[in-house]
């Protein structure tokens, strides 16, 4: 079957079951990291300034799960995004979502190491690690879909393609931090600029693609 970039495929699924399993595990994982977090319990809450007391020796968990809460969102939105530009998906595309959907269902556990161990450089380096290869993982099913599967009418592979920069950006942003948490476990820090990495380091990462297309053309 002859799709719109001029790619050929065997067969051809309309995306919205995918899309919808991506929804349920996404929802799951963000679900989970509120389950995660410590409860207070019995003297813990027996006046205002014990649950005080208990609200901030907490504190690094509700860091923690306010990061990786926006992590997941960002893969969801731009899923959701991408559903919208695929008008068929072929089974490398679908196969392609298994790491990332894998990935995000791994991030509750090490968020939760995280929030325990703020100081701890396994910990740091183990939700970085994570994150980093969501997003990587995020990023390869765009490039799948965009060679593979049928797009929409009005969106290029090269459009596609492009909104992949932001999350390998991101990426290797959480892959640099995964090594510097072993020189300090406070490079964590670094993950609050996450959308301006996402949003310059997509664009640097789209040029330097384009350079080297006009080298090969």
């Amino acid at each position: 079957m002859e799709t719109r970039n001029d790619t050929v495929i065997a067969d051809g699924w309309p995306p919205h079951r995918i899309g919808a399993f991506v929804d349920a595990v996404l929802a799951i994982a963000i679900t989970l990291l509120v389950i995660e977090l410590e409860r207070p319990k019995g003297e813990d809450a027996a006046d205002a300034r014990a649950l005080a007391e208990f609200l901030w020796h907490e504190r690094s968990s509700f860091v923690a799960l306010v990061l990786a809460f926006f992590l997941l969102w960002s893969v969801w939105r731009r899923h959701h995004v991408l559903i919208y530009q695929v008008e068929l998906v072929d089974r490398y595309t679908l196969a392609a979502h298994a790491p990332m959907l894998l990935f995000a269902a791994v991030l509750p556990f090490v968020t939760a190491l995280f929030g325990n161990a703020f100081g701890n450089s396994l910990a740091v380096c183990l939700f970085a690690g994570v994150a980093a290869a969501l997003f990587a993982s995020e990023a390869v099913v765009k490039e799948i879909a965009s060679r593979r599967s049928v797009l929409a009418e009005r969106v290029s592979p090269a459009a596609l393609r492009s909104n992949a920069g932001g999350s390998y950006a991101v990426a290797t942003v959480f892959a640099v931090t995964a090594v510097l948490a072993w020189l300090t476990p406070y490079v964590w820090v670094v993950w609050l600029f996450a959308p301006l990495v996402a949003t310059f380091g997509g664009r640097l990462i789209n040029r330097v693609r384009a350079v080297r297309q006009e080298g090969d053309d």
